[in-house]
């Protein structure tokens, strides 16, 4: 397991668009996910010991921006063959379990992943409601275990602001996780 930075935020980069499956049977593009406000494209898996550390704070997050106009949507873009954790009927599972209150969908040729510069899992890509880049930071100070209850909750508080502002802050924290697992080509 190889832990990763994600890169600094690039400001106002534009949202590439996708035509991705959802683990609810539905196939989801980049504008059918996006809300009035803005659009949360967050990488994660279901194996990554970053993302079971905030998975938790991931779905409150999702829950308390979405009557802020901010929309959410989860990308799984791991190689299932080597990581059967994180197959599509995996992910399915994960979803019902946790009631995931955003589409969880599959990037099974990683191209999406690539396209948007993903690098680790959890990596966050937070987007005004002109689809431009506003927040690539990390969710809180969590690690591979939660931070602390009260600690401050970054990526909410960004897209937060984005929300009210359209911009996000100038500084970011950046987010760390385990790399995006490639396939060998």
């Amino acid at each position: 397991m190889v832990s990763l930075e994600t890169p600094v935020c690039e400001f106002g980069k534009p949202a590439l668009d996708f035509d991705l499956p959802g683990v609810d049977g539905r196939r989801w593009t980049l504008e059918s996910c996006r809300g009035e406000k803005g659009l949360l494209v967050m990488f994660i898996c279901n194996h990554c010991p970053y993302v079971k550390a905030v998975i938790d704070r991931i779905i409150r997050d999702a829950r308390e921006l979405k009557p802020l106009g901010i929309n959410c949507v989860a990308i799984m873009s791991n190689d299932a063959a080597e990581y059967p954790e994180d197959s599509f009927e995996n992910m399915a599972a994960l979803a019902s379990r946790l009631d995931f209150p955003f589409p969880y969908l599959l990037d099974d040729t990683q191209q999406v992943a690539k396209a948007y510069g993903a690098v680790c899992t959890p990596d966050f890509f937070g987007y005004n409601g002109d689809m431009q880049l506003q927040y690539r930071g990390r969710l809180d100070a969590s690690r591979k275990e939660a931070a602390p209850a009260d600690a401050r909750r970054d990526l909410f508080e960004a897209m937060k602001q984005v929300a009210e502002s359209g911009e996000g802050p100038g500084e970011q924290i950046p987010s760390m996780g385990c790399s995006i697992k490639w396939r060998e080509e």
